[in-house]
């Protein structure tokens, strides 16, 4: 089963980053979040990947020849230029297809593209800038037990503000800590039937225009997700979750 990454907007809002490299590159604990995300998807044994480029593209092609070239033994033939990798010893045994897909293709278009890609065949989907600890596995569950076309991890979004709580008037606790949002929000973890060909078209955005029509026809279900999420929108959310890296205990981790 493939997992589809949509990883080429633009990523205004962290324009501190990404005027230099794509959103997904940008790096949480040293390492971009995007390969954090696939380390998450890796861990529940879904291992070939499919992701779709626009902005920066080549710097996510060059990190992952990068990763390919330093982990193995490696043979130059001089006179021709010809380059043999040998035994990686990265471990990780995953297959990445990098797809161009336009600078500025809407999100619905991403997806069409890949089409192609992951076949006839359920697949998974996710964007290349939120990190969480949902159980995949499950996730799957739920999707085969209702069968429609599409399920959408749903989460409650993390608070920006303190919150205080009171006796009467009298402030007795401030809590800086983010907390839960009681709204259910789209959390960007998807399970996909390839029958979606029909929702897509060559303009739409994905959440603006596929998901709605499903939504009308009664084909797309939310899956709850109560544990950790994050979305990297903003330097701030790069600075929490970098400092929740440090701390050693981030939820999303996946790693072996």
């Amino acid at each position: 089963m493939k997992t589809v990454i949509l990883a080429g907007g633009l990523g205004t809002r962290l324009a501190e980053e990404t005027d230099l490299i794509p959103k997904p590159m940008v790096e949480i604990g040293g390492k971009p979040i995007l390969f954090h995300i696939m380390q998450h998807y890796a861990h529940y044994g879904f291992k070939e990947f499919v992701i779709a480029l626009g902005y920066k593209s080549w710097i996510v092609k060059r990190f992952f020849l990068d990763i390919s070239t330093a982990t193995s033994n490696i043979t130059v033939e001089m006179g021709t230029g010809a380059v043999s990798l040998h035994h990686d010893h990265s471990g990780m045994d995953w297959t990445v297809d990098l797809l161009e897909t336009g600078l500025e293709t809407e999100t619905g278009d991403r997806v069409r593209q890949t089409l192609p890609l992951v076949g006839h065949e359920t697949f998974l989907m996710t964007y290349g800038d939120g990190v969480s600890d949902v159980d995949l596995h499950a996730a799957l569950d739920f999707h085969r037990s209702h069968g429609k076309l599409v399920t959408m991890t749903v989460v409650r979004p993390p608070s920006h503000f303190g919150r205080m709580t009171f006796d009467n008037d009298r402030v007795v606790e401030f809590v800086e800590k983010p907390h839960r949002l009681d709204d259910w929000i789209n959390g960007g973890f998807f399970i996909v039937e390839p029958g979606i060909a029909e929702y897509l078209d060559g303009e739409g955005m994905w959440e603006r225009v596929a998901l709605e029509r499903l939504a009308r026809a009664g084909e797309l279900m939310a899956f709850r997700h109560e544990g950790f999420w994050h979305c990297m929108d903003s330097l701030r959310d790069k600075r929490l979750l970098d400092e929740i890296w440090r701390r050693g205990d981030a939820p999303w981790s996946f790693a072996t």
